[in-house]
């Protein structure tokens, strides 16, 4: 923070201090998150907001701001400036509000805070930024005021781009392996890099969306007691970095995908349609949100068939479907377990509710278990005597399953699967357990 004044004896009144909104009080730029709102909600408004920039940032602010209110309540507000402002208002000295935002936004901010004496902001003719902010502060308060700096950010950006990206997440791609492993070719060198490329493909296409998700779920991601430290939400990372990072992540997938069967980037282009359906809107329905997220898990092994040129059976999708279903289950009952236990009603931006919790684990533990039947009639086809010399000892899959899927659930009744499924079994001793397991029974059957 640095003044715009010498300093002054302490018997003289202390300069009016003065502060920015954007990236100064809160670390976000209400615009674009304005911007984001507009167009998640109202997309077909896309060509007005290319008109109202052409006629001025500061008409633009305040039309978007005159169609999207921002919940100021749950900005991601600089905590150290807020106590400041406190401390000051006790003192008693001058605290003035002066933003390019626009006044409404400006305005609802001052409300909500109760810290400042007076605001200034852009009035949808002139924006309140660079020479013109400072003029209007000393026409308005003279020579003498301390204009805040912005503070430097609490987290590295690489780290922040590490959490934006959910690198973490890239474990659930390693399913593009799956079909090479099931037909016994994972020892072909040249198959095993088409799979890598598959591999980062995928994980770099995810990471766009889940950059894009995050960007679109600012608000209930903030109301989260978790999700609210993610990257964008807290304002680690802003909204503009997340708009240049989503397509750059999106084009560096395509990239790679190019070097692959040209069906494996139509199924990739196809996946990343269904992402955004999921994103925008598809995510808000019950049921149909966990059917899609399954299927995504699916895609990724129908990729990895199409990036090795490996035919997969029809058991493998079916098994997969119902497994898959059964784990994003396992992830809402965590959500709406939560809900439980802080006395809510709903969730915000999914559409579940409290009570229904025994129904998801009703549904849940069902589907796991018909993953295990699909496994047990696949056992006894006629397909796994091509693979398997001694298919009888496959049968020793089925209690290792039924263990694993049972004891997923036991741990998400008690509150200790809080993330993703997938991601909580590669933190789990037990899981590698039974994979090394599962893995040896495969081995003995071959």
């Amino acid at each position: 923070m640095a003044s715009t004044s010498p300093t002054h004896p302490e018997t003289q009144e202390p300069p009016p201090l003065v502060v920015e909104l954007d990236g100064v009080l809160a670390h976000t730029d209400t615009l674009h998150e304005g911007l984001l709102g507009l167009l998640k909600h109202q997309p077909y408004l896309a060509p007005a907001v290319l008109a109202w920039s052409l006629k001025g940032r500061a008409f633009l602010r305040a039309e978007v701001a005159r169609r999207v209110e921002l919940d100021v309540a749950r900005l991601p507000y600089d905590e150290t400036l807020v106590t400041r402002l406190a401390e000051e208002k006790a003192r008693g000295r001058k605290r003035v509000l002066a933003t390019a935002s626009d006044r409404a936004v400006a305005d609802a901010v001052a409300t909500h805070l109760g810290l400042f004496d007076t605001v200034h902001a852009s009035d949808g003719t002139q924006e309140l930024s660079g020479a013109r902010r400072e003029a209007r502060l000393r026409e308005t308060l003279g020579e003498r005021y301390e204009d805040v700096r912005p503070s430097p950010p609490s987290r590295s950006l690489p780290y922040s781009l590490f959490k934006a990206l959910r690198m973490h997440q890239w474990a659930k791609n390693i399913l593009v392996f799956v079909p090479m492993l099931a037909a016994h070719k994972a020892l072909n060198p040249p198959l095993l890099l088409q799979a890598l490329l598959g591999f980062i493909s995928f994980s770099l296409c995810a990471s766009s969306v889940y950059v894009l998700n995050d960007l679109l779920d600012l608000d209930s991601d903030r109301k989260h007691p978790t999700k609210r430290r993610r990257p964008f939400a807290s304002g680690d990372l802003s909204v503009r970095a997340g708009l240049w990072l989503a397509p750059v992540l999106l084009a560096g997938g395509a990239a790679v995908a190019l070097l692959l069967p040209r069906e494996f980037l139509a199924l990739l282009g196809t996946y990343y349609a269904i992402t955004l359906g999921y994103s925008f809107y598809l995510k808000q329905v019950a049921m149909l949100d966990v059917l899609v997220l399954a299927g995504l898990y699916t895609v990724r092994i129908f990729g990895g068939s199409l990036a090795v040129g490996v035919p997969t059976s029809s058991w493998l999708f079916t098994f997969s479907m119902f497994l898959f279903l059964s784990l994003a289950l396992v992830k809402r009952l965590s959500e709406v377990r939560r809900l439980r236990l802080a006395n809510e009603e709903a969730a915000p931006g999914r559409g579940y509710m409290a009570g229904d919790y025994e129904q998801l684990a009703s549904l849940g533990v069902s589907s796991g278990y018909l993953s295990v039947l699909v496994l047990a009639l696949y056992i006894t086809s006629k397909e796994v005597t091509a693979l398997y010399a001694y298919p009888e000892r496959l049968w020793l899959l089925c209690p290792v399953m039924m263990y694993w899927v049972g004891r997923v659930w036991l741990l998400a009744h008690r509150g200790q699967v809080n993330e993703d499924p997938l991601v909580f079994a590669l933190k789990d001793k037990v899981s590698y357990a039974v994979g090394l397991i599962a893995a040896g029974v495969l081995l003995v059957a071959t």
